[in-house]
């Protein structure tokens, strides 16, 4: 839930050391400047997941973290598919904060010390499906113009590090106009 004063907040962290579709959830995670989510096999300075390290394991990493709205959640239930925080495999699971409609370079403030920079849309895979027939169709949408919907989260690179916790307030700081849309990363 966000806060009483509608502050947008974290409501679950989670990593997994392993490359696994699905995340651990824990009492807190540590951010690691540059890097990522200390324990977690998507941390690094280059791409650590399978498919981007077999196309070029050269590429900066711009999924060191991976926040998905609880909203999602929510409405995914209504749809019948019964998904908990790390289920997708985000590391932050936030309430209050239509994550979506952030422009490229916003910084969330996640806590007192810890700040990322979002990078971009998860793009949803096949792996989706294998967790939850039929979950991928649930993450995408189109828009008035056809256009495809991504609801999957978002991603970004880790600024500041610090520790994440369930309950830390979440801080928005929006980029310089013009603002750039979201894209997959």
């Amino acid at each position: 839930m966000a806060t009483t004063d509608g502050q947008p907040m974290v409501v679950a962290v989670c990593r997994d050391g392993e490359h696994r579709f699905s995340k651990n959830v824990a009492d807190e995670i540590n951010l690691l400047a540059g890097l990522g989510v200390a324990g977690d096999a998507h941390a690094g300075v280059t791409v650590q997941h399978r498919s981007r390290v077999a196309r070029d394991p050269t590429q900066p990493n711009l999924r060191q973290v991976h926040l998905i709205h609880s909203e999602l959640h929510d409405e995914l239930r209504t749809q019948g598919f019964a998904v908990q925080p790390g289920q997708l495999g985000e590391n932050v699971t936030t309430r209050g904060l239509d994550l979506l409609s952030l422009p490229r370079g916003t910084v969330l403030r996640l806590g007192p010390h810890a700040a990322v920079e979002v990078t971009g849309l998860r793009n949803p895979c096949q792996q989706i499906n294998a967790f939850r027939p039929g979950l991928l169709k649930a993450v995408l949408d189109t828009d008035a113009d056809g256009g495809l919907i991504r609801k999957a989260g978002i991603m970004s690179v880790v600024l500041a590090g610090g520790p994440v916790r369930p309950g830390d307030a979440v801080t928005v700081e929006l980029p310089v106009p013009p603002h750039l849309p979201l894209d997959r990363v």
